[in-house]
């Protein structure tokens, strides 16, 4: 056996491992977080509004401001992700913008979601006196959500067959009809996919959100766009400090696995439609 020989079985050995080792680590956070969480789960415990800072009863507020918050942050992102990669692929023809463009993107996805909450409190709630509001975390969430998006819709709109356009054109279609009759059916998948990834991600984020939108206890339904709610990441937050009391510790466990039941739904609807939505735009 060469040293090259040698040296690839040593690598593939290593690159075995450690896809063992990180699976076992998620696998294992994953069934503490069942065996602990299941005991509490319930219709009334879904459904049922907290009580006691959390200590009893459910987590239904909590999981209504966290739909909320994502929900919104997807309708705003949406169209500002889609325009955005339209330019990119449509109506952009300087390599340079192109390449610039591509660069701030990924620059902006690298950026800590602390980062995002410090911009928010510095911007909206010091410089702009929005107050503590639901809203200006869906804003947020939604510039953080914003080049998962655009990426995802980018890549799908460049995959596009460029002999798809071409004989669009050829049988006299307009710009804006080739982008409704093609480019956006055959990229949709990609919209849908980056959106719901980014929910599955966004839903799970404390730091953006919690001194910019949220309340630990005491907020119900809002009535206004400037109004605090509870989510769940920081229900989480505020129980794991009451462990000591086993009633608040279970109730923690539990609405961490509606947490990452969550997630769960947003990442396996991305995959189940993004099969889907591409079969059915190349079968168009």
């Amino acid at each position: 056996m060469n040293k090259r020989h040698f040296a690839e079985k040593c690598f593939a050995l290593t690159t075995r491992l450690s896809l063992l080792l990180c699976a076992a680590v998620l696998l294992f956070l994953l069934g503490s977080i069942l065996f602990q969480g299941i005991g509490a789960m319930s219709l009334e415990f879904l459904f049922t509004p907290a009580r006691e800072f959390g200590k009893s009863g459910g987590i239904f507020y909590q999981l209504f401001g966290s739909l909320l918050i994502v929900l919104i942050g997807a309708l705003l992102v949406l169209p500002l992700a889609f325009g955005t990669a339209l330019f990119r692929n449509a109506y952009n023809s300087n390599s340079v913008i192109a390449r610039v463009m591509d660069q701030s993107l990924y620059a902006l996805n690298a950026i800590p979601s602390v980062t995002y909450g410090i911009f928010g409190l510095i911007f909206f709630v010091n410089f702009l006196g929005a107050g503590i509001s639901w809203f200006v975390g869906s804003v947020i969430l939604a510039i953080m959500m914003l080049p998962t998006v655009t990426l995802s819709t980018s890549q799908a709109m460049a995959a596009i067959p460029k002999i798809y356009n071409e004989n669009a054109a050829a049988l006299g279609l307009a710009k804006k009809d080739i982008i409704r009759r093609v480019t956006l059916p055959q990229s949709f998948h990609g919209v849908v996919t980056g959106l719901l990834i980014s929910l599955a991600r966004a839903i799970g984020e404390t730091a953006p959100i919690m001194f910019i939108a949220t309340a630990f206890s005491g907020v119900k339904v809002p009535n206004s766009l400037v109004e605090p709610v509870s989510t769940l990441p920081t229900h989480i937050l505020e129980l794991a400090q009451q462990s000591t009391d086993p009633q608040a510790l279970q109730n923690a466990w539990g609405a961490s696995l509606t947490l990452i039941l969550l997630a769960a739904i947003f990442s396996g609807l991305a995959l189940f439609l993004r099969r889907r939505l591409n079969r059915e735009g190349r079968s168009s």
